[in-house]
């Protein structure tokens, strides 16, 4: 029988000069944190990819506030769920690091522990990169920080790139997306449709205004950030689903290699997290990669946490 977390996802909205920023935060008591009763939560923020929104992931967030006791935020990025689109100009991954940095500050939040997915993803390494002692570590998830994914394989760029070269990598990406649609309807089938329907309607009906981050996208290329953040220390875990093929093993092996970490394989495509939500909780409470990747975290959020009382004492 599968549980249903009795946390909730909370929404509110933030006013960023004149535009509607929506996010959701866990309801859960952050009275104890892990040093104790009066001790400060530990703080996740679990970032959306593309076309998609908070709520898609808010299952899976209510999860992780029951099991760890994280205040976890989710924010709806600019252009997406709701909140509303920067100008084409101001569109960067910077500008979409910032906007999470101003929800964080919004909530007086401490360090957190940032999850990203496909886009988000990127958008987590440049808040770690931009924020390293606000951030507690990373869950890097099927991401596109790195150049390959870009790089279209298969069957369908083969058969479309002598004709329409150009056409070629959105046919494959297409094809892609469509592919990865029946891994999302296994298990309970409404639970996932029934999160993914507002935020989904809410892109339908602003897609133009999302043209903006998908052109910025297709430029990214985050390897100095990632080089710099390994070399750091941040602790890294990178999670791809076998059957991905939005941003494929390649992408994977690509990340690997200049993060140097392992890559931790999940059963299911691009978005294994919105179909089994309870999935990122069981891989970090189960799995060697993930236990691994919670004593580093442990471990700097007592650093962090030390540094931060130190300054108060001495101001």
């Amino acid at each position: 029988m599968s549980h249903t977390p009795e946390i909730r996802m909370v929404e509110e909205e933030l006013r960023v000069e004149g535009r509607r920023l929506r996010f959701a935060v866990s309801d859960n008591d952050t009275t104890c944190g892990p040093e104790g009763p009066g001790s400060p939560p530990v703080w996740a923020v679990n970032i959306h990819g593309y076309l998609a929104g908070g709520s898609m992931y808010w299952r899976e967030s209510a999860r992780l506030a029951e099991r760890f006791g994280w205040r976890v935020v989710n924010p709806s990025l600019p252009g997406f769920g709701g909140s509303d689109a920067m100008p084409w100009a101001s569109t960067s991954l910077e500008a979409m690091a910032h906007q999470v940095s101003l929800i964080l500050h919004h909530l007086d939040a401490g360090p957190a522990v940032i999850l990203g997915h496909s886009m988000g993803g990127a958008v987590a390494v440049q808040y770690a990169h931009d924020h390293f002692n606000r951030t507690i570590g990373i869950i890097y998830r099927d991401g596109v920080a790195t150049p390959a994914w870009k790089q279209r394989r298969g069957i369908v760029p083969a058969l479309v790139s002598p004709f329409l070269p150009d056409v070629a990598p959105f046919a494959d990406m297409g094809a892609s997306v469509l592919i990865d649609v029946p891994d999302l309807l296994l298990g309970r089938m409404y639970s996932t449709a029934r999160s993914m329907i507002p935020d989904f309607r809410r892109n339908v009906r602003t897609m133009g205004q999302s043209l903006p981050v998908g052109a910025m996208l297709m430029s990214v290329d985050l390897r100095p950030e990632v080089r710099q953040l390994s070399a750091q220390g941040m602790p890294l875990l990178a999670e791809w689903g076998c059957f991905d093929r939005i941003s494929d093993s390649v992408c994977a092996a690509e990340f690997s290699e200049i993060a140097r970490t392992p890559v931790q394989w999940v059963p299911g495509g691009h978005s294994w997290m919105l179909a089994r939500p309870q999935g990122q909780a069981d891989l970090l409470r189960h799995v060697a990669s993930g236990q691994r990747f919670m004593g580093e975290v442990e471990a700097r959020w007592s650093k962090l946490s030390a540094g931060q009382r130190a300054l108060r004492a001495v101001n």
